[in-house]
């Protein structure tokens, strides 16, 4: 499948999923992230794209879900990116190509891992990886019309003690931004309000250290309440055993305590190499599900994945539960 292969359409991930699929989903809700309800993703499902896709970004802005995956199945030299969109995690709809290479002076190709961030200007921002760097682009909608907003790369090569791959962009309450980025190490750094330029002096090492855990590559944060979860990618992405594993801080630099339950995500039944996540709140009261690759089924493997859904919890304390995937063991 060429990147261009999928025009705009609707997918049902039914089509593709478990048999449980039916009653993975409670009826959508709509209403803000403070009022009660049941969450609307009740067990993991997956193949939720169709076809080969990895290192899913899942946002959601306003009343619908946007995944913005890497483009597999090219043996890693993909050329662009398609976004896809949902109002209830299991009906996508494929809206294309929203960036594409050809349009980005800098690279050619290796269009890997991006994320989705929307400005104070209230425009969004596509951070992605291209030939072993990091760029941004710029549109008015989520899903459509990205230009490169730097006309060159927004983090160069060896310009970190760090491969320069991976970005992820977590706005905290107060309206700052943070970028997160690295294979080897994990850096972060503040973003300046116009979210194309870091703030200088911000960027720092904020690898998680620990006997239980290293770090590979796929960082993504979030706050819970006064609690910042750092989460990342264990193990090389061509691993069965590629892996989740979380860490907590009180501050978006850390330093992070390394989770006693790692990984929080591990391969299961015939989900393996499970990893290269994302997290979104979903409706309702305190409702999360994280998006992540597998190998394809059957017969992937870490040039050939896709991707998933399932429910993210925390126990009393405010940490992080291991990742039930189970419902993902049968096949259709």
């Amino acid at each position: 499948m060429t990147d261009h292969a999928i025009s705009r359409r609707r997918f049902t991930a039914a089509a593709l999923a478990t048999p449980m699929l039916a009653g993975a989903l409670a009826p959508a809700r709509t209403s803000d992230d403070d009022k009660p309800g049941d969450s609307p993703l009740r067990h993991a499902i997956g193949p939720v794209l169709p076809g080969l896709f990895a290192d899913p970004h899942i946002s959601r802005f306003g009343d619908s879900y946007y995944i913005y995956p890497t483009t597999d199945g090219q043996r890693w030299m993909s050329t662009s990116f398609q976004c896809f969109a949902s109002k209830d995690l299991v009906h996508w709809e494929a809206r294309g190509v929203m960036l594409d290479l050809a349009n980005v002076t800098w690279a050619e190709s290796k269009a890997w891992a991006p994320a989705m961030a929307q400005g104070p200007d209230k425009r969004f921002y596509f951070y992605f990886t291209a030939q072993d760097r990091v760029g941004v682009a710029a549109s008015d909608h989520p899903d459509r019309q990205f230009s490169d907003a730097l006309g060159r790369p927004l983090i160069e090569r060896n310009q970190f003690d760090t491969y320069p791959i991976d970005p992820m962009v977590f706005t905290d309450d107060d309206g700052a931004s943070y970028i997160y980025f690295g294979n080897g190490r994990c850096y972060g750094a503040r973003l300046k309000p116009n979210m194309i330029e870091l703030e200088p002096g911000t960027a720092r090492d904020v690898t998680p250290e620990g006997p239980t855990t290293e770090f590979r590559e796929g960082s993504f944060m979030l706050r819970r309440g006064g609690t910042y979860h750092l989460t990342w990618s264990v193990n090389d992405t061509r691993s069965p055993d590629y892996q989740v594993h979380a860490a907590t801080a009180d501050n978006p630099f850390g330093p992070f305590t390394i989770a006693d339950n790692v990984p929080i995500l591990f391969r299961d039944g015939v989900s393996r190499g499970t990893a290269h996540h994302s997290i979104v709140r979903l409706p309702g009261d305190d409702n999360w599900a994280i998006c992540f690759h597998r190998f394809a089924v059957p017969g992937g493997d870490g040039m050939n994945r896709e991707v998933c859904l399932a429910p993210l919890t925390f126990d009393n304390d405010g940490h992080i539960e291991r990742v039930d995937i189970s419902a993902l063991r049968q096949k259709a």
